[in-house]
């Protein structure tokens, strides 16, 4: 389990304080989104869960380890990977099995063992057929999965992804969200930051963040039946979210805490149903 206690950190000379107080539990294999409008402390929080930020007070564990403890740094970002927003800022080899190999390489582990990890990654995000490629030849949705790649060669527990699916195609997005559903259905836990409320809806739990705090925390369906405190935070609800408040607000007796298509879809054709006698 990630533990964050009463976490507060502010971004110098600037002065500006990113974090106020944030707690927050999160499981191991648990789908989780973190989501809320921008400059809210987001991509801040997750770079403190392997260390890439330490807090200014509070404190923070990943499976017992503190993340302020120099001595276990390596072995909490070998279990929490890290996915930035832009992965050319992560991607360091010439091609792509060699920036896969490059954090097994930094572990020290035996060729046969990094060999096997490079292929074993490449094959969980289905770009085998990409090892010898050049990175300069890829696309941005290939760019991202290697990026992917390269933090399940480090074996983690946990990963945390910065915007994923941001300036992908449709294509390219539904692909790197089927290696996150893949990756959560064999253990991984999976910390997804988005704006996409439809993306958001794809998880377990989803925990709000606004103004460096935690405004909300629940399952997807708590969260939307809350509809009005996230409008309050600029947040753009999924569209049928949308459809199914204005309804309620013209008198049909729906429900706003849908979480999908198909349900919305069976509670609108319920409407039209005779009442039986």
């Amino acid at each position: 389990m990630i533990i964050l206690e009463d976490i507060y950190y502010k971004y110098e000379p600037e002065g500006i304080e990113a974090l106020r107080g944030v707690s927050l539990q999160i499981r191991e294999g648990e789908h989780l989104a973190l989501i809320g409008p921008n400059g809210c402390g987001k991509t801040t929080l997750i770079r403190h869960l392997n260390s890439l930020l330490l807090p200014a007070s509070g404190k923070i564990t990943v499976d017992g380890s503190d993340t302020k403890d120099t001595r276990q740094q390596a072995q909490i970002r070998s279990r929490v990977g890290m996915v930035f927003q832009n992965p050319d800022n992560q991607i360091v080899g010439m091609t792509v099995e060699e920036d896969v190999a490059f954090g097994p390489e930094n572990l020290r582990l035996p060729t046969a063992e990094i060999k096997k990890r490079v292929a074993e990654s490449l094959d969980r995000v289905g770009i085998s057929e990409l090892a010898c490629r050049n990175i300069e030849n890829l696309s941005g949705g290939e760019k991202r999965l290697v990026a992917i790649a390269g933090v399940l060669a480090m074996r983690p527990r946990y990963i945390a992804l910065d915007e994923p699916t941001a300036f992908l195609d449709p294509a390219a997005a539904g692909r790197v969200l089927n290696i996150i559903d893949k990756l959560h259905s064999e253990g991984v836990g999976i910390i997804h930051v988005t704006h996409n409320m439809e993306e958001a809806a794809l998880t377990q739990r989803i925990v709000v963040l606004n103004e460096g705090r935690v405004y909300l925390d629940g399952t997807v369906r708590e969260i939307f039946g809350k509809a009005v405190m996230l409008q309050k935070t600029g947040m753009r609800l999924p569209q049928i979210t949308e459809l199914l408040i204005k309804m309620k607000e013209a008198g049909f007796p729906v429900r706003t805490d849908i979480v999908s298509l198909q349900e919305a879809l069976q509670q609108i054709i319920s409407l039209t149903e005779p009442v039986k006698d």
